[in-house]
């Protein structure tokens, strides 16, 4: 029978229960198994696709489209775990599905209620996952241990063990001990408040991993266990890690988490195999060369909107041994203070996705210093259409060309909507979402970095490169070395004359992983790398 993990986290939030989820399903899978990764999410948003960046951080995209919380894209760099749509639930979701049933009759009268029926909704959601070909499946809650949302996801979760035995379930709890540095000790109480809370609910969990800066110490994880009811050896020790997230499985398994996960849900495995993982670390640990990229955003400021960028070029960096510098640069500053100044002693310039008029004149000064002095350039997205419209003012000379997302009445609008976007009006879920293929031109970089001829990459967006002025830029020297399979939609371009020049319209950073870089990632630190050297 399929296992259920549930990982709740409570004191404080943004402690890393995305990570801690992943790094249980990493060392899972090391020990022969077949995981399955879910996140629960109590806002009433559908998804997270109309939230802001600031708010909520980069909208993580699945092959199928779905628009996710970031916490998956942690699940697909850590995990072999297949996502889909069912991997992500939203209170909003969940309470759309329940109203459709009661407008449709499926109540047949019934007062509609929070419990059965929006926690049996939850259920089905979470007991959906469970197959023959699954032996665990790891269900994060969002939020914190006592916010109001959150409740019915709790009540959902305590029935689940009645429902299918408590042998087959297992609750992992992730708190925060916090050091007072007046007082020069660390602090236990949150953490028994937290537990008491979700005792009170009726949960009682079998793990605890506590989050610390200092190290917990025996004395202070044998009172976490006394009070929260825990078994000594049970308590984790999960301490801030000084290089990097990936160095979290490995601790996680120096306290025997994945021992005594298996023991509690009597899981039959193979042996630990954590080699290649290690040999990571070591190399993230160890680098021998370094380099400085700058990203040009629109969101800066808030690094988790641009969550899975910064990962892509971490493992471009590991692959190549280097240490990745992010210079991070606020679009509108480069509207007030000169590119080059902006951009000296950088080896690569990223301009990623994005939407909204702001920061749009800042991006295009950045591409065009890339491009006028050879300075490596990868554009994504929006990063691509910004390319296109300071290749089509400062080299085709259409001074007013622009897209029609920030001027509608551009007379040179080399950047449109969508055609079968234009009679969309609702936000959620409405853009061109997820794979698409893309057919790749023979001999171009694209095609040389992937080693094929036809790619498949996740797409988010509405506008794209207008078909009308195609012969304009290939005439002008710009290759369009990406298109849609029908030859209709620009996916990708590349400046030929350039030591390494890539724009696409997809998002490939949702494609990387640590011990398997993606190809664009790839080549791009490989360029910067090459420049930092020539340069040096």
């Amino acid at each position: 029978m399929t296992k259920h993990i549930f990982v709740t986290g409570g004191v404080v939030s943004s402690l890393g229960k995305g990570l801690t989820s992943a790094s249980i399903g990493t060392i899972l899978e090391r020990r022969g198994l077949r995981v399955r990764m879910q996140k629960l999410d109590p806002y009433i948003n559908v998804d997270p696709g109309t939230m802001s960046p600031f708010q909520h951080g980069e909208v993580y995209v699945l092959d199928d489209g779905a628009e996710t919380d970031l916490d998956l894209g942690h699940y697909e760099r850590f995990t072999n775990s297949p996502l889909s749509r069912e991997s992500n639930y939203t209170s909003g979701r969940i309470y759309l599905k329940v109203i459709q049933k009661e407008r449709e009759g499926k109540y047949l009268g019934k007062t509609v209620q929070v419990v059965p029926h929006i926690t049996d909704e939850i259920k089905a959601a979470v007991l959906g996952l469970a197959s023959p070909d699954v032996d665990v499946v790891i269900t994060e809650l969002g939020g914190t241990v006592g916010d109001i949302e959150g409740l019915p996801f709790l009540e959902a979760i305590r029935q689940i063990p009645l429902d299918i035995g408590r042998q087959n379930c297992l609750f992992v709890h992730l708190t925060l001990v916090p050091y007072l540095k007046a007082a020069r000790e660390l602090k236990t109480k949150p953490t028994q408040h937290s537990v008491q809370q979700l005792r009170e609910i009726g949960i009682q969990p079998d793990i605890l991993i506590v989050r610390t800066e200092r190290p917990l110490g025996r004395e202070n994880a044998d009172k976490i266990a006394l009070f929260c009811n825990v078994e000594k050896h049970a308590v984790i020790e999960e301490q801030d890690k000084e290089f990097s997230i990936y160095e979290v499985p490995v601790g996680l398994i120096q306290y025997g988490l994945d021992k005594l996960i298996l023991d509690r849900l009597n899981l039959p495995s193979g042996p630990l195999n954590m080699d290649d993982w290690e040999e990571l670390v070591r190399r993230i640990k160890n680098p021998q060369h370094e380099v400085t990229i700058a990203v040009v955003g629109k969101y800066i400021e808030h690094r988790d909107a641009y969550k899975s960028i910064y990962e892509a070029l971490d493992h471009a960096g590991i692959a190549h041994s280097t240490r990745v510098i992010i210079k991070r640069i606020e679009a509108e500053q480069l509207e007030r203070q000169d590119a080059a100044s902006a951009l000296a002693g950088v080896d690569g310039l990223l301009v990623p996705g994005g939407f909204g008029h702001r920061g749009i004149e800042g991006k295009i000064q950045a591409v065009r210093f890339a491009r006028e002095n050879k300075l490596p350039y990868f554009g994504i997205c929006l990063g691509m259409q910004v390319a296109v419209i300071e290749y089509a003012r400062h080299v085709l000379g259409l001074a007013e060309a622009n897209s029609t997302e920030f001027d509608t009445e551009s007379s040179d609008p080399v950047i449109c909507l969508l055609e079968d976007q234009r009679t969309i009006n609702e936000k959620g879920g409405t853009m061109r979402l997820g794979a698409q293929p893309c057919v790749l031109k023979e001999g171009s970089l694209l095609a040389k970095s992937y080693k094929a001829s036809e790619i498949s990459e996740r797409h988010r967006h509405r506008y794209e490169f207008n078909p009308e002025y195609r012969s304009r830029f290939t005439d002008a020297g710009m290759s369009l070395s990406g298109l849609s399979p029908n030859g209709t939609l620009v996916e990708a371009i590349e400046l030929p004359t350039h030591p390494w020049f890539v724009a696409v319209q997809f998002h490939p950073e949702f494609k990387s992983k640590p011990n398997l870089t993606h190809p664009l990632f790839d080549g791009f630190i490989a360029a910067a790398l090459k420049r930092r050297q020539s340069r040096v």
